[in-house]
């Protein structure tokens, strides 16, 4: 087993999967660690479990269109709101705010890793921002009347809140799982992930659909559906904290037991000192150029993942003519599949290398979006089978990207890294969008602004190609072990 010592012995640099000696293990010997390691693991994946709702319910599927109605019932005769003074469309309210919040988690996510990595008190950081996160997504409850002010605040807060935790939560998998299983955990947490977005979207859709025969209002619905996501994330969220453990952060010269030297950052002092240490993270990214290599490819390729996934339902109705049913219907197809495809990906990683699954897997995203493109209007069944093909290489693309570059980070730094990686994951993607916008504003077609995405994954195809993996996991000195 990588990483594991003897009684007493914890191998390997702090933070590593298996370190943390035979008391934080509940027992003594390897077969006791393994057992802990597994019991973090099984916790660790109870987060995605609890936070993916409110990407599904709440990013993906109602905020837009009801915050955007609730700015028009306070828009001006000319059809504007006026936040801080600012006039806005009100149809652009929504995309405005969470671009807002975009700007705002760019800034909080590096901070909130360099403080995480510096005290060591990554749980306490999860907990904290999840559950701010999940009170203002369950703060939306009362979202009625014209109040888009209050909408925009809660939608800023819940959004960075939910990309901050996530930094914190993925800074986890180096710690919990040893190198040879870092696919399978990955793969196993987003199958989670996506197995309780679909649960929660099937629920939704079905107080939302029926909200007549059961006697309430649509926006009452809504509201439900919104505050619900917020308190799945809140319970959920309570079976990683139980179950993850912090380590001692890696400072230079700690002794074997794991007590701070003299003259180490006290975690009171790790805020103060966030600043300092996120500068010198940067400083020290140069000295890992294939990490940094990987880090780039990722960002291309996954803001074109990322934006597939957001603009997909714009595509299907303004060009493809798809009524908001089928569009929620392909969504939940989606949610669905993902799990599968997650599974599947993660067993071709152990067979064949996680990049080269992932090469794989950006040609299929190549062909799908090239399919898109070709699709004809008014054909439901190609929309779904559209959306069967995205689900099938959408999880596993995420997992195993998550993974290997869990194998590429320097021990100790795992939060402060996973912040710039998360710069392109879920609501927080901004070069993919901006180019589809582009394109539709250049052409008028929503077909060349679809085609247009094929760069993303034709530029982070190649730059991946290039990224010699082995020698990238030997550079950070971290084990190497199986097929990566």
């Amino acid at each position: 087993m990588t990483g594991a010592g003897g009684p007493g012995e914890p191998s390997g640099p702090p933070g590593a999967a298996g370190t943390g000696g035979p008391e934080a293990a509940g027992g003594s010997g390897p077969a006791a660690e393994r057992e802990a390691r597994r019991r973090e693991q099984r916790g660790w994946y109870f987060y995605d479990w609890a936070n993916s709702v409110f990407s599904t319910s709440v990013l993906t599927v109602f905020l837009g269109p009801y915050l955007t109605g609730v700015a028009e019932a306070a828009a001006d005769a000319a059809g504007y709101v006026h936040p801080l003074g600012v006039p806005v469309r009100a149809g652009s309210y929504f995309a405005y705010a969470v671009s807002a919040s975009v700007l705002l988690s760019v800034l909080v996510m590096p901070l909130a890793g360099a403080v995480a990595d510096r005290s060591g008190r990554k749980k306490p950081m999860l907990g904290a921002f999840a559950y701010l996160g999940s009170a203002a997504t369950a703060g939306m409850f009362f979202l009625d009347g014209d109040r888009y002010l209050l909408g925009g605040a809660l939608l800023v807060v819940a959004n960075v809140c939910f990309a901050t935790a996530a930094v914190v939560y993925n800074s986890f998998l180096p710690q919990i799982a040893a190198p040879e299983e870092r696919d399978a955990v990955s793969s196993r947490g987003w199958a989670f992930g996506y197995a309780a977005g679909a649960l929660v979207l099937v629920a939704n859709l079905a107080l939302f659909l029926g909200h007549e025969s059961l006697g309430v209002a649509e926006g009452t619905a809504v509201r439900i559906c919104l505050a619900s996501a917020g308190l799945w994330w809140a319970v959920f969220t309570v079976v990683p904290l139980r179950r993850l453990r912090d380590r001692p952060p890696a400072v230079r010269g700690r002794p074997a037991d794991g007590s701070a030297p003299p003259g180490a950052p006290a975690a009171g002092m790790s805020l103060r000192g966030g600043w300092r240490q996120l500068a010198q993270t940067l400083r020290d990214m140069r000295r890992y150029p294939l990490t940094l290599l990987f880090l780039l490819a990722y960002l291309l390729y996954n803001d074109g993942v990322q934006t597939v996934i957001t603009q997909a339902s714009v595509f299907g109705s303004e060009e493809l003519g798809m009524d908001q049913t089928t569009l929620i219907g392909a969504i939940l197809l989606v949610q669905v599949l993902a799990v599968a495809g997650a599974l599947l990906m993660g067993r071709l990683a152990a067979r064949y290398g996680a990049k080269r699954t992932i090469l794989g897997s950006l040609v299929a995203w190549t062909v799908t979006v090239g399919a898109g493109y070709a699709l004809p209007a008014g054909a439901p069944v190609w929309f779904f089978a559209l959306a069967a093909a995205i689900g099938m290489v959408l999880g596993g693309t995420q997992a195993l990207s998550r993974s290997l570059f869990a194998q590429l980070v320097p021990a100790g730094k795992e939060a402060e890294y996973f912040s710039l990686y998360e710069v392109s994951d879920r609501g927080t993607s901004w070069l993919g969008p901006l180019v589809f916008g582009l394109t539709y504003q250049l052409t008028g077609s929503y077909r060349d602004a679809i085609i247009s995405l094929v760069v993303f994954f034709a530029l982070g195809f190649v730059l991946l190609l290039r990224v010699p993996v082995e020698r990238a996991v030997a550079a950070v000195r971290a084990p190497v072990s199986g097929r990566i």
